[in-house]
């Protein structure tokens, strides 16, 4: 019997809290249990605004998967090979920056399931799947019901087309990208502005009605998350390692400074 376990996944079925963290600094393939450890449940290798190579993307997703964490790549465009490269170098989930409506929508659908979900081409034996081989349509079967896409909605007619976006099959979580959310809504940081509440009501809604997991990034600060969890946000990116980095390493700077 084919098994693939997705944990972020896992999370999110039992409606449970799905936490993720940004990638921007690490590139040592330890970050999978550094961050396990630390008690996330998927790491966001950000392929968007980073610098980080394919190869590099694809040796921390199979280290990660190894180590119990969801390794999740965000990739930079719509071509259907900045997905296709990295699921089949060991990635657990696809997040898909900017998708404004429902033919982008589908069109990543198609990009990234395998027949008859969508049309993602077929290669030798994955390491999801520890590189053992198994018959092609279990495979095929498996990988498409344990692999996370992720939609980020993150302007106002992206938000317009929630409903429709997440109405499409094969898409499993629309994360609302906050920041450039107030930015095109013209309201720059300004995450409890009543349009950006909106913004949530509306998207949560449209993941109730059709059965999709309504996701927030962008936020940080407690007292917003935690509104935006309440209303319903399970999905959630949580910070990345450079904010991490640096609030440990002033903090420290600081208090050493203080022991004169």
């Amino acid at each position: 019997m084919v098994e693939l376990k997705n944990h972020a996944l896992d999370k999110l079925r039992a409606g449970e809290l799905s936490l993720g963290v940004g990638l921007r600094q690490a590139r040592t393939v330890d970050i999978g249990k550094i961050m396990k450890t630390a008690g996330f449940d998927w790491l966001f290798i950000d392929m968007e605004h980073n610098a980080m190579d394919v190869d590099m993307a694809v040796q921390i997703c199979v280290a990660a998967q190894d180590a119990g964490i969801t390794p999740i790549v965000r990739v930079p465009g719509f071509q259907h090979f900045h997905a296709t490269r990295v699921l089949d170098g060991g990635a657990q989930g696809i997040v898909v920056p900017h998708v404004d409506d429902a033919e982008t929508a589908a069109k990543m659908v198609s990009n990234m399931r395998y027949p008859p979900l969508g049309h993602r081409s077929v290669t030798g034996a994955l390491p999801q799947f520890d590189f053992v081989g198994h018959p092609i349509a279990e495979t095929a079967e498996v990988a498409n019901r344990e692999t996370l896409l992720v939609l980020m909605l993150e302007t106002p007619t992206a938000i317009a087309n929630a409903d429709a976006i997440a109405a499409v099959p094969g898409v499993d979580a629309l994360l609302i990208g906050t920041s450039d959310l107030t930015m095109e809504m013209g309201i720059p940081g300004q995450f409890d502005h009543p349009d950006v509440i909106a913004a949530y009501e509306t998207t949560i809604a449209a993941c109730r009605k059709h059965g999709k997991f309504p996701g927030m990034g962008g936020i940080y600060d407690a007292a917003n998350m935690q509104r935006y969890i309440s209303m319903g946000a399970r999905f959630i990116l949580s910070g990345n390692d450079l904010s991490f980095l640096m609030a440990g390493a002033k903090e420290r700077a600081s208090a050493v400074r203080s022991m004169l």
